[in-house]
């Protein structure tokens, strides 16, 4: 059975079928064989082909980004430039407007309250610190001296205006000043008369309206036209006037507290009013009171003072001024003068005017000083103090600088000045008048400002005295100036 079915398969018709089977199999091995001959390698190539043709696209799109980048690194290195540029300028703006409210840039000098221009910085700032000053320098050469005296030049005064404004109302303002170069020696020699540094004024304002306002401290007499406005620039003559040096004794400050302000009436009318200490007539001179000033060191305050002062500028007359001031007030401060107290009760009064037209320059001054219990001071201090003291004086300049230089902003002032005065003018009963301190003072002068803050001088003193010591004429010349 089993060699049937096993015939059967072996039939010589399946021989043909698996032959021809055969056949067809070596064929397509045959086929395959040559296929594999160009298939392998073309797919081997395109294997190759592929990432070549991807990395050349990589590096086109790296090259192009690479440029982008470089383009926006270029643009933003100069957008760095621009804002580094704009914070800088922006920094120092900052920075000049922090320094400009502290120390702001004065672009004029202007009198204010009756301070003198430089002195008025405080009130020209918007808040904050305010700086100016002076300085005074000379020679001063005698003529025909019979006392033996030397010429010498000075360093008269370097004064530094420091000031503080803490909002819209309230300041403070001071003038520290320092004499003679130094404070230690005069010319070699040392002694009362060389160098010091002083307090001329520290006091704080309280401004409320232009009419009513408030000052305390250490302040200036408002007397005569030097005392308050007492900077180079702003006088004629290398010194000031002897009449506001001895009879009003500038620069006079005390402690004490008052009112100022101004009002408009037809013009201008300003007034300053203070109590203060009063001065001490234990240190009264011949020459007058002016050592009797405290200027607020550990001021005796046994007796007080009552000074003042009102101004009037009329619209009517452009360019006057005029005024008077006051001082009244007791000078014993409750010392003993050889086992008394007097109250040396102490008057000054004084009357001023004013003219200024275009290059002319026109003043005139009075001043009266009446003491009394003038004896006894004299006798405990050991010098003739005067009941009454006197002194006045006229003056006139001229600038002739734009006759000469059409539209000049510098000026050259000749000026003259007649002066009177007599710290003896009338004394106690019993005591001895000095008449050489009785005189009559010529001066003849001339001021050159190449700008308004700089002045030089030069003038030529002659006294005329009927006493038996006569006081050499004096030619001097002086460099001021004003910030």
């Amino acid at each position: 059975m089993y060699g049937a079915h096993y015939m059967g398969i072996a039939s010589p018709a399946n021989a043909k079928c698996l032959k021809e089977m055969r056949c067809l199999w070596m064929r397509f091995d045959k086929c395959m064989k040559q296929l594999s001959k160009y298939i392998i390698p073309l797919l081997g190539s395109l294997a190759m082909a592929a990432p070549t043709v991807s990395t050349a696209d990589e590096l086109a799109e790296i090259k192009a980004l690479k440029e982008r980048l470089a383009a926006l690194e270029t643009k933003l290195t100069e957008q760095d430039k621009k804002v580094e540029q704009r914070t800088t300028t922006l920094a120092t703006e900052i920075q000049q407007s922090r320094i400009g409210q502290l120390i702001p840039e004065k672009k004029e000098l202007k009198s204010q309250w009756g301070m003198g221009p430089a002195a008025s910085s405080v009130y020209n700032v918007p808040g904050g610190i305010s700086l100016g000053g002076y300085g005074e320098m000379n020679y001063r050469g005698l003529v025909n001296d019979g006392q033996g005296k030397a010429d010498k030049g000075d360093i008269l005064r370097l004064v530094t205006y420091v000031g503080y404004k803490f909002n819209d109302n309230i300041l403070f303002n001071s003038e520290i000043e320092l004499e003679h170069g130094n404070t230690d020696e005069m010319g070699g020699d040392s002694g009362e008369d060389s160098g010091k540094v002083s307090v001329e004024f520290a006091y704080m304002d309280f401004l409320a309206e232009k009419e009513f306002n408030v000052r305390a401290g250490s302040v200036l007499i408002p007397m005569g036209f030097i005392n308050e406005i007492h900077e180079p620039t702003y006088f004629y003559g290398v010194v000031r006037p002897d009449v506001e040096r001895y009879i009003i004794p500038s620069t006079w400050n005390e402690l004490g507290a008052g009112f100022f302000g101004q009002a408009e009436a037809a013009g201008k009318l300003e007034y300053r009013t203070y109590l203060v200490n009063g001065l001490r007539a234990s240190r009264f001179e011949d020459s007058g009171i002016r050592e009797g000033r405290q200027s607020g060191n550990k001021a005796l305050f046994e007796d007080v003072a009552w000074t003042g002062r009102l101004d009037y500028s009329p619209d009517a007359i452009p360019g006057l001024l005029v005024g008077s001031s006051f001082w009244i007030g007791n000078s014993g401060q409750n010392e003993d003068f050889n086992g008394s107290t007097p109250n040396v009760r102490t008057i000054v009064g004084e009357a001023h005017a004013q003219y200024r037209y275009r290059q002319l320059s026109m003043r005139a001054l009075g001043v009266w000083t009446g003491i009394d219990d003038a004896a006894t001071v004299s006798t405990a201090n050991g010098e003739t103090i005067a009941d009454r003291q006197n002194g006045w004086y006229v003056e006139g300049a001229y600038d002739v600088l734009p006759h000469l230089v059409r539209g000049t902003r510098q000026s050259v002032e000749p000026f003259f000045r007649y002066e009177q005065l007599d710290t003896q003018a009338a004394v106690p009963s019993g005591f001895a008048r000095n008449d050489s301190l009785d005189k009559q003072i010529y001066t003849v002068g001339v001021s050159y400002k190449p700008v308004d803050k700089v002045v030089i001088k030069a003038d030529y003193k002659n006294y005329q005295t009927d006493g038996p010591t006569p006081t050499a004429d004096e030619v001097a010349v002086g460099l001021g100036f004003v910030y």
